[in-house]
């Protein structure tokens, strides 16, 4: 857990220069690293353990071929939800968790309540999916898919200004 002090830290232009090497290659090596951002290895290995420590940097990941692993449809899918319960929210939040295929899950402003973003292999499949999520998800009133033609940019990365 974060303490007072590193809640409101601010990031000097080493740390946000590091921050910005890491999610564009997360597999950098400390050397490298340190020399991308003038610093020796033991201090760069330092300010990246900080960075963990006070939860700039949540995790690393590996970038798949959705393509590759039978996963080429991109679909989202507007939810909304019937108002029956005082939990509905709780409910279909702790549902959408255990779907594999759910990639994102938003709650959003406008006229649904929640976004889904969904890989899945074909349009039969989504089809299946559809189905299963529609009545397997709790409160679901209403849903409406967008079917992703091609995807001009998909990326995890934040901007850093360094």
């Amino acid at each position: 857990m974060e303490n007072d002090k590193n809640k409101n830290r601010k990031l000097d232009r080493i740390d946000r220069n590091i921050l910005f090497h890491l999610q564009t290659n997360g597999r950098i090596s400390y050397v490298e690293l340190a020399d991308k951002v003038g610093l020796s290895t033991s201090p760069c290995l330092e300010r990246v353990k900080c960075l963990e420590r006070d939860g700039f940097i949540t995790g690393y990941l590996t970038q798949l071929s959705a393509e590759k692993l039978d996963a080429g449809l991109l679909v989202f899918v507007e939810i909304s939800l019937s108002y029956t319960s005082g939990n509905v929210f709780d409910e279909f939040r702790s549902a959408v968790k255990k779907w594999p295929q759910i990639q994102e899950c938003h709650l959003v402003s406008g006229d649904f309540d929640y976004l889904l973003k969904i890989r899945i292999a074909d349009m039969a499949s989504y089809r299946e999916l559809l189905g299963e999520i529609v009545h397997a998800l709790p409160g679901v009133r209403d849903s409406r898919t967008l079917v992703a033609m091609e995807t001009v940019k998909e990326t995890c990365e934040i901007e850093i200004k360094v």
